[in-house]
């Protein structure tokens, strides 16, 4: 096998980490509310479609959308949102309170003879959650564009897809501690935040810990602790309600050349990483804790051939089977696929003359482990609060999906009710139809179909009997009732009938499709 010859990456950013100051942040985000730099108004400001541009890494349109525009709002969207140099005196009026000087002083920009040359982004960042919509500032530090080349080793990310991702797949529950392994720029901090009595958000980077306290004070969020530290130990002999992580997951090799960028990389070999967190998590959690995070594992050898899913089988084996495990497999990629995505998110394409060796090694170090393809998606983990059969769910779900969150914790309540036995009357649930195939001149149905409408958005197929109890499940019927009523229906003994629908009933119920009656 090749090795890279080529000089390591240890490239890092050469300005400063942001100096969180209450006071200055209380002043700008006043300045930022009086200029209403937010989504929406930027929207209509440069254009819908120049706003879509900018997020596929395009702000030429945007620039020639405002082009002339010295108004406060254009002002601060060209300085802070696209990070581009901007007059000192439009920027001293564009932030009356806390001024240019003020904006230096968070290390957020410098000011350069007359202009003011920004260090980082800061852009608005909407989310939903159970109690609605909301919008914060987020600071981050220069993307590619505003860079014009390649992120340093250092980079302290913004949201990203990714951080949309595990933003979606938290279950809305209120908790009195929390966890946010990896807070990098602190946006999962904050939403968890304003569910959780108190959060502790931790981070190997000093860098990333600055961005998420600044933005804490940005955005008023005051029940947050910071602390410096790899994985786990800043919270040693702690345990937590709700431990969320987006960590450094990605699979890099570990050869010489390759950049090992802070927010992508935790620097160990191969899965290590995700494999760690699992085995080490359920010594943080309490009784019904919870930890929810995105990773990518591997699938190994011939494996795959047998299992179908090495992968998760793999992932399954770091957890301990007295606890909950729910893993969401979302994509599998193969290593050439992973490899050409990474390396052109650290912003290297085949034009590049290091794309070919980056690519090469890659690959090769897949090859070392055997390594025949790479997954990608959620992963839960409940410590039972009380004694019973763990759940245990590793499935590929590829369709989109909405609302997640909500539709595990609705599936970890289910499993919970399960536990005790079917409920004695069922509801389907009210986004839950039917669709049934017909052949031509056919009366009878060749496939029913039930579908969900979100959460997962599963399509089960049913036969006639399931199909007529599900029908029933309208509050009126027991459980007990509809299937000794189907029983007489199809003229089949009841205790077959029961064996043949209670599993499948059940299945229905932890999926969602069903829900207890009242």
């Amino acid at each position: 096998m090749r090795t890279l010859k080529t000089r390591r990456v240890t490239a890092v950013s050469d300005t400063l980490a942001p100096t969180p100051d209450p006071l200055r942040s209380t002043a700008l985000a006043a300045d930022l509310d009086d200029a209403d730099l937010r989504s929406e108004p930027l929207r209509r400001l440069w254009g819908e479609e120049e706003d879509d541009a900018l997020a596929r890494g395009m702000r030429e349109p945007i620039l020639r959308s405002i082009a002339g525009d010295g108004g406060v709002l254009a002002t601060l969207g060209r300085l802070l949102v696209l990070g581009m140099p901007q007059p000192l005196a439009a920027v001293t009026a564009a932030l009356p309170r806390l001024g240019a000087d003020g904006l230096a002083a968070l290390g957020l920009a410098r000011i350069e003879g007359s202009d003011v040359v920004p260090t980082s982004l800061l852009r608005p960042q909407s989310f939903v959650d159970s109690d609605g919509f909301g919008e914060w500032w987020i600071a981050s530090d220069l993307d590619e564009v505003a860079l014009d080349g390649a992120l340093p080793a250092d980079h302290v990310l913004g949201v990203g897809g990714a951080s949309r991702t595990l933003a979606e797949i938290i279950m809305p529950i209120e908790v009195d501690r929390a966890l946010d392994l990896g807070t990098g720029c602190g946006i999962q901090a904050l939403l968890v935040a304003r569910h959780a009595g108190s959060v502790v958000a931790t981070d190997i980077s000093a860098r990333a810990l600055a961005y998420a306290e600044l933005n804490a004070q940005l955005n008023g969020v005051t029940n947050i602790e910071f602390r410096l530290g790899s994985m786990f130990d800043p919270v040693e002999g702690e345990a937590f309600d709700l431990i969320v992580s987006n960590p450094p997951f990605v699979i890099t090799p570990r050869a010489e050349g390759v950049p090992e960028y802070e927010y992508r990389d935790g620097g160990l070999v191969g899965d290590a990483l995700v494999e760690q967190f699992l085995r080490a998590v359920p010594s943080f959690l309490t009784p019904g804790g919870v930890a929810q995070l995105l990773g990518n594992w591997e699938s190994r050898g011939g494996q795959v051939a047998l299992t179908g899913r090495s992968g998760l089988d793999r992932l399954s084996s770091w957890v301990p089977g007295d606890l909950d495990l729910w893993v969401i497999q979302r994509e599998e990629l193969s290593p050439l696929g992973y490899a050409e995505l990474w390396i052109r998110d650290g912003g290297t394409t085949p034009r590049d003359a290091a794309f070919t060796p980056l690519l090469t090694a890659w690959l090769d170090d897949f090859t070392a482990r055997g390594v025949t393809a790479v997954g990608f998606g959620y992963i839960l983990v409940r410590r039972p609060a009380a004694d019973g059969v763990p759940l245990r769910r590793l499935e590929r779900v590829t369709q989109p999906v909405s609302n997640v969150g909500a539709a595990l914790r609705a599936g970890l309540a289910a499993h919970d009710v399960l536990a005790t036995g079917l409920p004695a009357t069922l509801l389907v649930a009210p986004d839950v139809t039917e669709a049934r195939h017909l052949l031509p001149g056919n009366d009878d149905p060749s496939i029913i179909e039930l579908r969900q409408g979100g959460g997962f958005a599963r399509t089960i197929t049913v036969d006639p009997a399931l199909a007529g109890f599900v029908g029933a499940c309208d509050g009126d019927l027991t459980v007990v009732q509809i299937v000794s009523a189907l029983a007489d229906l199809f003229e089949v003994p009841l205790v077959e009938l029961w064996a043949d629908l209670e599993p499948r009933i059940r299945q229905l119920v932890l999926d969602g499709l069903l829900v207890p009656g009242e």
